[in-house]
């Protein structure tokens, strides 16, 4: 079954490089650089200096995807990266890392593969947080004001509006 691993789903495999390899089916983990880093055993800032490599050798190593979140969010899946566009800082608050986790997890469930679950659900997911930060203001975002948001967003996807 495909799965999405976050938080807490994230903190169990630390230090444990053969968990993370017994992970079977199609996977989704989607740490910021301070888990990344529990996982890998380095500190967050050095994850933070060198994000891609980071994301790009942890995907090959240990998962079909990863998602590296923070500023320009990183989704690496066997050797391919990709840099996301949408976003703001005001998404740097509780609950937000929760709506990505269930948008690529609902993508998943639909039939969409790894990378293309993670790319769209991380884009709509920044989209969604640069429309509210336009709307009510970057500062105080929260994961809430999303939620009204990610169904316009897909409608602007879809008809080919944004």
């Amino acid at each position: 079954l495909p799965k999405v691993i976050d938080a807490d789903g994230l903190n169990a495999f630390k230090g444990d490089e053969e968990a993370l390899l017994k992970i079977r089916g199609p996977a989704v983990l989607t740490p910021h650089p301070g888990e990344m880093g529990r996982l890998i055993g380095k500190e967050a800032r050095d994850v933070q200096m060198k994000r891609v490599g980071a994301a790009r050798d942890f995907a090959s190593k240990f998962c079909d995807t990863v998602v590296l979140k923070g500023a320009a969010t990183v989704i690496a899946s066997q050797g391919e990266v990709f840099i996301n566009s949408t976003g703001n800082p005001g998404m740097a608050s509780g609950g937000m890392g929760d709506v990505l986790a269930g948008m690529i997890g609902a993508y998943l469930a639909q039939g969409m593969n790894p990378i293309n679950a993670a790319k769209s659900g991380v884009f709509i997911h920044g989209a969604a947080g640069d429309l509210a930060a336009v709307q009510v203001g970057e500062s105080g975002l929260i994961a809430s004001d999303l939620l009204d948001r990610i169904p316009v967003i897909v409608g602007r996807l879809q008809s080919r509006d944004i």
